[in-house]
């Protein structure tokens, strides 16, 4: 009997054999259940032989075989070998997390086709004359479907409520839907669409270029085959005007250059919160192109049915975070990866892969160009970009003829009048922005009302008795908060050390901003806008809209409001307490800082009013703010650049990182310890350093600890890795939690 080789979701780096009888075919992506130990389990099958060393008797058959979705491709389960090879992670683990949750379920699901609407024999007698003037949302409807059949992004692109609105009409009977079945051909070449079916897609080109969004439109543009951009502009240069129109030009057939169009886009990005707005912008764009989002905030029926309109090839743009990387997507013809520097693309648990580099390594081997977009690239890629290694793409000047960059001036805390951490000279710019109906935003990356609680008798401090961080104070809930574990308890009536009942904050987060500007201008409508304030699905939809009103006159949040952000009446932006940075252990927060406050000063003055960036700081000669001032990215670049090469740190070494974590402090470092003297051993090119308490040693009750390892070429720390793992793997014990983490960010 054939053996097919499955993958399974256990932290076992093999894949399992099972027989299959041979009037059965099972194509290599399959999913398949088989029986595992005492269970039965959803596997995908990685390939077959035609023998193996397993005992025929201990072989076991597979129970069934699951047909209702389409197999994975041969170039997704490349890309997941690759990614389970390089990360040194489970191949089960890496393959079947990749899978909408339903597919990783027994339970059959269905392919729900792509709809589009038309009128229908009663609705196209209409006399839209005589139609009531109150239904005036249905009326547009109708007058759109009278011109041409539309899909539903195309309707809902006419308002809000035209979901809601285009089931009355069909309940009515004047509209009706049809399959849209348009599915791309299983790999199609780059340059091929949808077979003979080539639709010239509505595009919005309201926007005129400049020069440089040009060039760079035309470079990527007339690439044939794969290379790797860096679109390296300035905040508000307009890098989402060329994305449209390289996404147009993909979109779109064009004979000259024996290109069919209907090719596929993804364009992948930092966070949930940038989808929503983003995902608006390009139906606006392109009204009747089939765009789906992929991100964790999709249920589970929504994830699936977006997941299997870009394996079918209907969905033409996809838009998703990191994990859509390994969406499938047969006409795939251009990658773009936006605000490329940002650390949400490494996920930093269970498979710690970095999408920005699987993208490129996707790109690479499908014969597509990448582009990677930035204000403030990672070190990485600017200096793969400098060596030539990428291909150089400038925007230096805001898409706005009128707009010009914000001004950045940076207050002394030393020398300056304070108020509960905000400066007086601060809050006088603020009170000139409400008279004149402009917005200011209050920059903190600290939620909660105070850092930490401290005892003004004794000294003692609120810190968790789980963790080695302090407890935040959130005043508003009146609860003391972990943001490390969750650990949360009641502020204290007085010290638990003393009895003393002054206990006085210290320091400022969102929340205490937020109060000394309402005390301060208390006429002001402050919206604070962090973690806390946005658990709800729906808020931030409902925050954003309310900012673009101009409902709002001081904002007060975290990091996310600092990335992509377009907010016409902000001219002010305040950067509180950003020195933490400045004496950091990890040897890229200067870098992460730098990029911080490029972003946060991008969202000022990007339309024709003037912005101001004022940064308190006790450091105001430090040369990353004097960069920031001169907006002189190149040259703090090149700084670190020499900085980073004096050190041997990357992008001139490779990394990786060995943590373990556990209940006891010797079982730790004796893992450690054991695993470096086993790496040791192998007598490899490689530099293991000592082991060394994290930079939080203790979380949740755990102690952690690390171990890193560098070397001089990506291909010799690969080749140790290999002989390194099985050390690891018979050290390893059930007392511990162990990662490797290869190019880690996080120290």
């Amino acid at each position: 009997m054939p053996i097919v080789r499955v993958a399974l979701d256990v932290p076992l780096s093999t894949l399992f054999d099972y027989s299959v009888a041979e009037s059965v075919p099972v194509a290599t992506g399959q999913r398949v259940v088989v029986p595992f130990g005492r269970r039965d389990m959803v596997g995908v099958v990685m390939g077959s032989v035609a023998s193996t060393d397993i005992p025929p008797e201990r072989i076991k058959p597979v129970k069934q075989v699951l047909r209702d979705s389409t197999p994975l491709s041969a170039e997704i389960l490349g890309l997941l070998r690759f990614c389970s090879d390089y990360y040194r992670y489970p191949i089960g683990q890496t393959v079947l997390p990749a899978l909408p949750a339903r597919l990783r379920s027994g339970n059959p699901v269905a392919i729900k086709p792509v709809l589009s609407y038309r009128l229908s024999a009663g609705g196209a007698a209409l006399d839209l004359g005589n139609f009531p003037k109150r239904k005036v949302v249905q009326r547009r409807i109708l007058e759109k479907l009278a011109e041409q059949p539309c899909n539903l992004a195309r309707i809902k692109a006419l308002s809000a409520t035209a979901g809601a609105q285009l089931k009355d009409l069909m309940a009515e009977g004047w509209v009706e839907s049809f399959s849209l079945a348009t599915p791309l051909t299983p790999n199609p070449s780059p340059a091929c669409g949808r077979g003979e079916q080539i639709a010239q897609h509505a595009f919005d080109n309201a926007h005129t270029l400049t020069s440089e969004q040009q060039f760079a439109v035309d470079a990527v543009s007339h690439t044939s085959g794969y290379a790797c951009f860096l679109l390296h502009g300035i905040t508000g240069s307009g890098k989402t005007e060329v994305y449209v129109h390289l996404m147009h030009h993909v979109l779109q057939p064009c004979p000259e250059h024996g290109r069919r169009g209907g090719g596929q886009v993804l364009l992948l990005v930092p966070e949930i919160n940038l989808t929503p707005q983003l995902e608006n912008y390009f139906r606006s764009r392109f009204p009747d192109v089939n765009l789906v989002s992929l991100h964790s905030g999709l249920s589970e029926g929504e994830r699936l049915h977006n997941w299997q309109q870009a394996q079918l090839g209907a969905a033409h743009i996809v838009l998703g975070t990191r994990l859509s990387v390994f969406a499938e997507m047969p006409g795939l013809a251009l990658i773009i990866v936006d605000e490329e520097h940002d650390s949400s693309f490494k996920q930093q648990d269970g498979l710690r892969y970095s999408a920005r580099d699987l993208a490129i390594i996707r790109a690479s081997r499908r014969g597509v160009p990448i582009v990677l977009g930035s204000a403030t690239p990672s070190l990485e890629s600017y200096h793969n970009a400098q060596s030539g290694r990428y291909r150089m793409l400038k925007l230096t000047g805001r898409a706005l003829a009128e707009a010009r960059l914000p001004a950045v001036r940076c207050i002394n805390i030393n020398q300056a009048v304070m108020h509960h951490g905000i400066s007086e000279n601060l809050l006088r710019e603020i009170g000139q922005r409400i008279a004149r109906r402009e917005q200011s935003l209050m920059f903190i990356n600290r939620r909660g009302y105070a850092p930490v609680l401290m005892c003004t008798a004794c000294g003692w401090t609120s810190g968790c008795k789980h963790c080695a961080g302090k407890m935040v104070l959130h005043l508003k809930d009146q609860r003391l908060r972990c943001h490390h574990c969750g650990y949360q308890v009641r502020v204290p009536a007085a010290c638990p050390g003393c009895g003393n009942a002054d206990l006085y904050p210290v320091g400022s987060g969102t929340q205490r901003v937020e109060s000394v500007l309402q005390d301060r201008f208390p006429e002001a409508r402050i919206l604070r806008v962090d973690r806390d304030s946005t658990r709800n699905r729906r808020a931030w939809q409902a925050m954003r809209e309310q900012i673009h009103a101009n409902e709002v006159d001081i904002l007060v949040g975290t990091q996310m409001l600092a990335k992509g952000h377009d907010f016409p009446a902000l001219t002010l932006v305040g950067v509180l307490n950003p020195d933490s940075a400045l004496y950091s252990s990890d040897f890229r927060a200067p870098e992460k800082l730098f990029a911080q406050l490029v972003q946060v000063a991008g969202r000022a003055g990007r339309a024709d009013k003037p912005g101001e960036v004022i940064i308190q700081t006790a450091f105001p000669d430090h040369p990353l703010f004097r960069a920031l001032q001169t907006h002189d990215f190149e040259g703090w670049a090149a700084s670190q650049l020499a900085e980073r090469q004096m050190a041997g740190f990357p992008p001139f070494v490779y990394q990786a990182m060995l943590r373990a974590e556990g209940k006891q402090e010797k079982e730790v470092y004796r893992y450690l310890n054991d695993a470096r003297a086993a790496g040791i051993a192998l007598r490899q090119e490689v530099e293991i350093l000592g082991v060394v308490p994290a930079a939080m040693p203790r979380r949740a009750n755990h102690i952690r600890a690390q171990l890193l390892v560098q070397a001089k070429s990506r291909r010799v720390l690969q080749l140790f890795l290999r002989e390194w793992q099985p050390f690891l793997d018979q050290y390893s014990t059930a007392k511990l939690r162990c990662s490797l983490d290869v190019d880690p960010l996080e120290f």
